[in-house]
């Protein structure tokens, strides 16, 4: 499956407005960016084994871990991956669900969700 980089672009802020946007508007002093692969500085802080893919990564505070003196800090970041994200799906559906997921995933962890919190939140949007 060939994808260009605004093509993907296009698909993540197709994935924002089906999200629920109660989490979209609380994002404050977050970037939301892709990259074809994860660096390998990126696997190695996320402890990836050669078996595992990373779709996404989420690498800021999260919400629950700021306190009081919180500010003037470099915006946090959610990138997601590409060519694992294309590598996991093999049609057009399974492409945008999976973006959707990865960037619910990875919104989920800036408000301090763990990943069971973060499956109930995805299924009861669904």
């Amino acid at each position: 499956m060939q994808l260009t980089d605004d093509q993907f672009d296009q698909l993540i802020s197709n994935a924002m407005d089906e999200l629920p946007q109660e989490y979209i508007r609380g994002l404050e002093n977050v970037v939301i960016v892709q990259a074809d692969d994860p660096t390998p500085e990126q696997l190695e802080k996320m402890k990836v084994d050669p078996h595992h893919v990373l779709l996404g990564l989420y690498e800021g505070t999260p919400l629950t871990q700021r306190g009081s003196g919180f500010s003037g800090m470099l915006p946090d970041k959610i990138t997601l991956f590409k060519h694992p994200i294309l590598a996991v799906v093999s049609n057009d559906d399974e492409l945008r669900e999976q973006i959707k997921r990865t960037l619910w995933h990875e919104i989920a962890h800036y408000y301090g969700l763990n990943h069971s919190h973060i499956d109930k939140l995805q299924a009861s949007s669904e």
